[in-house]
């Protein structure tokens, strides 16, 4: 099954196309400068749950915040309007349900995974929700841990205690125009598929276990290797989910890098290859290098 792109309603999910020359280059965090901006921004590869224990901020990274006039992340997670309407925005239009995309003995097959699974919400309210987006409360169990984060919660944060203005690159509604524009049916059978997998011993949870070890890693690499591998049925959407929102980025951070120094933080898989953020961003003059963003964790005695 086909990870979607992070970022879209909160989907916990790192779709990329992502490739790197070199591992010595593996890392989140790159400086923009150059074309005529007098003040440095930096772009960041989230993800958008991980294991608490992992979503720490590098010294580097605390720096950047420290030093940006403002924060942009994909939405804007600070805006308690849009945010109270998120629950609407991941539903599916037109009162549809799972059960009217499913044969009966398909359905009641994601229904009993979902309540074997367990989740924080009933079955009842996620059989509304686009399929997708139910998908990724499922594959949150591949994480080896308890408690888990959101890494753009860990920058509010720390932007908020550095009094950083946040902003989104774009509104959970166009998000949800974006995911509304993949016919319904087609994410259904793909929460199927991947459901079918995981009863059958199948290999999804080994990949996004590979995944999120890949993102810890900053191995961008092996990110590109691991979605190569799980291409499938979502291809046609590509353009739609990734690179046409990538070039609406680097279009609107035209005007904004001359204006201010920002931190933008978006999902990983944006960042690099042909079509990527980092990419765009070269194409269009400036100077986007890698800035060693090694993590230093605190060990209790």
């Amino acid at each position: 099954m086909k990870r979607l792109s992070a970022g879209l309603l909160l989907n916990l999910i790192v779709l990329a196309a992502v490739a790197q020359s070199s591992h010595e280059n593996n890392t989140l965090l790159w400086k923009i400068s150059g074309n005529g901006i007098e003040k440095p921004s930096y772009l960041f590869g989230t993800i958008h749950m991980l294991c608490e224990e992992d979503a720490v901020l590098s010294p580097a990274m605390l720096k950047a915040i420290r030093d940006c006039d403002e924060v942009y992340l994909e939405v804007d997670m600070d805006n308690l309007f849009e945010m109270f309407g998120i629950m609407n925005k991941m539903k599916m239009k037109g009162d549809t349900t799972l059960r009217d995309l499913l044969n009966d003995a398909d359905y009641k097959k994601v229904k009993d995974h979902f309540e074997a699974k367990g989740s924080l919400l009933p079955f009842s309210m996620l059989e509304t929700y686009k399929p997708i987006l139910a998908a990724s409360t499922l594959e949150q169990g591949a994480l080896p841990c308890e408690n888990t984060a959101m890494m753009e919660q860990v920058i509010m944060k720390e932007a908020k205690e550095n009094n950083k203005t946040i902003r989104g690159l774009e509104t959970m509604s166009y998000q949800a125009g974006v995911l509304d524009s993949i016919p319904y049916k087609l994410q259904a059978e793909q929460l199927l598929s991947y459901i079918n997998s995981a009863n059958s011993g199948g290999d999804e949870d080994k990949q996004m276990k590979e995944m999120f070890d890949a993102y810890k890693k900053q191995d961008l690499n092996k990110l590109e290797e691991l979605m190569v591998e799980t291409e499938a049925g979502m291809a046609g959407f590509t353009d739609m989910l990734l690179y046409n929102r990538n070039q609406n980025w680097v279009k609107k951070l035209k005007t904004l890098l001359t204006e201010k120094s920002l931190l933008i933080a978006v999902g990983a898989g944006h960042l690099p290859g042909e079509k990527g953020v980092i990419k765009l961003l070269r194409k269009e003059g400036y100077l986007v290098t890698p800035v060693a963003n090694k993590m230093t964790k605190v060990t209790e005695i």
